[in-house]
């Protein structure tokens, strides 16, 4: 080079952009449906759910969840139809093999379902896989408690222990035995949509539901009662008050403390996927100052932006010179860390109600005025 050239170099931080949370992922059964636009074991992208269930017939699990889930909201769906059992145990089996097509969903749709579930399938069993794969997508999934009495319930959640997952008990007044799970994914992803994943699903009115089907004693001024008990064990239940039905209950299956509450974990899993996607222009580039600085501004604005939009209450970014050691650095290894604090539900207020007679201290003055 003889002369002046001009390299056009880009610093700085770049916007990380917010993904789609309100995507649901759904594993049932369909006998009816034809096959060319719902292939058994095969993944299928639905955009409107009223047109799909227009196609899909009339028997197995999905018609009755894809209504209800229409009643509650329209949000995209990753639908994946599997074959009717011999038994319990076969029925099991091939929910199991159709629960894992969700896994690699993103790379044939270009979405990643996160609102999960198998409504009227979800035995133990398929439960306990289903959880698995929730980790693996960084979803959530909701399942129906077993048991005939609160007793049952509570005995039955006693079987899970994972952070990315609902117990909901009873079920709603409905021939279809997964109506409750099927609503409270249909409620998440419009919650998603309106409110945003920081809001859990309970106390929102439920559309489209005319009863509960086994007896909860609730009240809201009260811990002597069904709701109060099945929340304490981390069973979301169902109620009805204020003028509709709701769903009563915050919190996960997690044995963390930290992860016990819906919207903390879902918080944790968006901010994870967002910041991760938004740093990929990162990887491989030399690793120099500018480009630690660039990277850990980059996440700080994203959480600046989270807490702006009070979906956290604060969060922030640093370099440790203690977890980058010279040799660490020079192999090519990087750790910047972050924390966040999320934006956990109101689940209790205490009132504190006094009696005083200071208000008659002026008494003589307010009449003479």
């Amino acid at each position: 080079m003889h002369g002046i050239k001009t390299n056009f170099l880009t610093q700085g931080s770049r916007a990380i952009v917010s993904q789609s949370t309100a995507v649901i992922g759904i594993v049932g059964t369909a006998p009816d449906a034809p096959a060319d636009d719902f292939p058994l074991n095969g993944r299928v992208l639905i955009t409107d759910v009223r047109k799909a269930l227009a196609t899909i017939g009339a028997t197995g699990t999905l018609p009755a969840a894809l209504d209800a889930i229409a009643d509650v909201s329209s949000p995209v769906i990753v639908l994946v139809r599997v074959g009717v059992g011999a038994d319990a145990q076969a029925q099991d089996a091939l929910t199991i093999a159709g629960i894992d097509k969700l896994i690699t969903a993103e790379a044939e749709l270009q979405v990643r379902p996160r609102i999960l579930g198998a409504p009227a399938l979800d035995s133990e069993a398929v439960t306990a896989h289903f959880a698995g794969v929730a980790k693996k997508l960084r979803g959530f999934l909701y399942f129906a408690g077993e048991g005939e009495t609160v007793a049952e319930a509570l005995t039955y959640r006693e079987n899970f222990g994972e952070r990315e997952m609902m117990m909901i008990w009873p079920n709603w007044s409905s021939s279809f035995a997964g109506d409750a799970v099927a609503r409270a994914m249909g409620l998440r992803a419009q919650i998603d949509a309106d409110t945003g994943w920081h809001k859990t699903i309970s106390n929102v009115t439920v559309t489209g539901v005319t009863g509960i089907e086994q007896d909860v004693s609730f009240a809201l001024n009260s811990t002597d009662t069904d709701a109060a008990l099945l929340n304490a064990a981390g069973i979301t239940t169902l109620v009805r008050f204020g003028g509709g039905y709701r769903y009563w209950g915050n919190r996960t299956c997690s044995d963390e403390p930290l992860y016990a509450f819906e919207s903390v974990v879902r918080t944790s899993q968006v901010i994870a996927d967002e910041i991760e996607q938004g740093l990929a222009w990162a990887a491989d580039k030399p690793m120099t100052v500018m480009l630690v600085k660039d990277t850990i501004e980059t996440i700080n604005a994203k959480l600046r932006s989270y807490v702006t939009a009070s979906r956290l209450i604060g969060a922030k970014t640093w370099y440790d010179p203690a977890l980058n050691s010279t040799e660490q650095l020079a192999g090519g290894q990087a750790v910047i860390d972050y924390d966040f604090t999320g934006v956990a539900p109101l689940e209790g207020l205490s009132l504190n109600q006094r009696v005083t007679d200071r208000y008659y201290a002026d008494f003589a003055s307010q009449l003479a005025s």
